[in-house]
């Protein structure tokens, strides 16, 4: 099949959670047989690399950039025209027109667009509304943004509460259009179905598309090297509200209770662009934070705990699949391991506040061999259920059944 996926940042590296997603979509269906051609905005020079990088690979029949106006013009444009600025930020004019010169020259199958941003070169293409035979229309989703922006608000002062509740009902109109005019639409998890179908519109087109997890890329140390102190990890993008949030509470609600008993005690954050808020961490005693890595896969080796406070945000933590690959024992609040078919005190620990947290790492820093335990059976949930291969079923069912109709 002749496939075309709407993505709007490039896939490549896979070193976040919705490039990992989309990543490892276009891999496995290229692997199936279909060609792949994807289209993407392009914000900067260093992005057209990672297209070039991607290029390389040969996954993709196609791949093509498209350079996007300096963001404020586009936010701008967004605000003037009444628009959501989720879908201002994503769009260009001259994808818009490849788009409706590769449909109009070539017989497209299927359309995946990776978040509703995308859909609006969908709703904005004269070719797909004068076309005859339309291709089947995919969104995935992946998490409810509409919900986001409205947890954005709530945790925020004006002038940013007004903003944020703007991009929240704009965007939950926006999502309501594009399930009723896609064929079938995709969440990470059944949670983020069943909250679409409360807060945005329930229709029997809304299904479960879940992530894997690759155990080439991460998995168990072979040797776990002893720490004489705890160390405690963290990863992601870090200039990501979700991610901000989560380290800035546990570093001011935690961490002094945690290293007045283990003052030798190690926190790293590792990821991308820390932001000021989490660049200040530094200041706090036994608080490392790294930037930019290029392999993470050593920091989960050399980790005893991972942690993932999050108050913030939805869906599935693919960071805490990652640390559950290497064997590493997880203390989560319960939104952290929202979506992940895990079962508390078994393979991951849920702690409900602050003082619970404390105890939790506490727990697992007192009795090694128990930690151990927990990050085995971690591991053993990964190899049994989250294979891309079984997570991307779904989606595979549904090409094979569009075939012919």
């Amino acid at each position: 099949m002749n496939i075309v996926v709407l993505s709007h940042r490039v896939p490549y590296p896979p070193n976040k959670g919705e490039k990992i997603r989309t990543f490892n979509q276009v891999k496995f269906l290229a692997s199936l047989g279909h060609d792949i051609h994807l289209l993407s905005p392009c914000e900067n020079d260093e992005e057209l690399r990672h297209f070039a990088s991607l290029k390389k690979l040969s996954i993709c029949r196609s791949v093509s950039a498209f350079p996007l106006s300096a963001k404020p013009l586009r936010l701008l444009t967004g605000l003037i025209t009444g628009q959501s600025l989720s879908v201002a930020n994503f769009h260009t004019k001259q994808l818009q027109t490849a788009l409706d010169s590769f449909i109009s020259s070539h017989e497209v199958d299927a359309i995946i667009c990776s978040a509703s941003s995308m859909a609006e070169y969908i709703f904005q293409s004269d070719i797909l509304k004068s076309e005859v035979k339309k291709p089947l229309l995919i969104m995935d989703f992946m998490d409810v943004d509409s919900d986001k922006w409205a947890q954005y608000k709530r945790s925020s002062h004006f002038p940013m509460s007004w903003i944020y509740n703007r991009e929240h009902e704009l965007v939950s109109q926006f999502e309501r259009s594009v399930a009723t005019r896609f064929d079938i639409c995709y969440l990470i998890a059944q949670a983020e179905v069943d909250l679409f179908k409360e807060n945005v519109i329930d229709t029997n087109n809304i299904h479960v598309l879940g992530n894997g997890l690759d155990t080439k890329v991460f998995f168990p140390p072979k040797v776990k090297k002893i720490n004489h102190a705890p160390i405690l990890l963290f990863t992601g993008v870090m200039d990501y509200k979700p991610n901000v949030d989560a380290v800035v509470w546990f570093v001011d609600k935690c961490w002094q209770s945690f290293t007045a008993k283990y003052p030798e005690a190690r926190f790293i954050i590792a990821g991308m662009n820390p932001c000021n808020d989490v660049l200040a961490l530094k200041m706090m005693q036994g608080i490392e934070v790294t930037g930019f890595v290029d392999d993470i896969l050593p920091y989960y080796h050399s980790a005893d705990i991972f942690i993932a406070p999050f108050r913030l945000a939805r869906g599935v933590q693919n960071k805490v699949l990652q640390a559950f690959s290497c064997a590493l024992p997880v203390v989560s609040t319960p939104m952290g391991a929202e979506g992940i078919n895990c079962t508390p005190g078994k393979d991951v620990l849920i702690a409900s506040d602050a003082s619970d947290f404390v105890e939790k790492i506490t727990f697992l820093s007192e009795n090694k061999n128990l930690a151990a335990d927990i990050g085995k059976r971690a591991l053993c949930l990964i190899e049994e259920q989250y294979s891309w291969e079984g997570q991307l079923s779904p989606i595979v069912d549904l090409l094979t059944s569009s075939v012919g109709n």
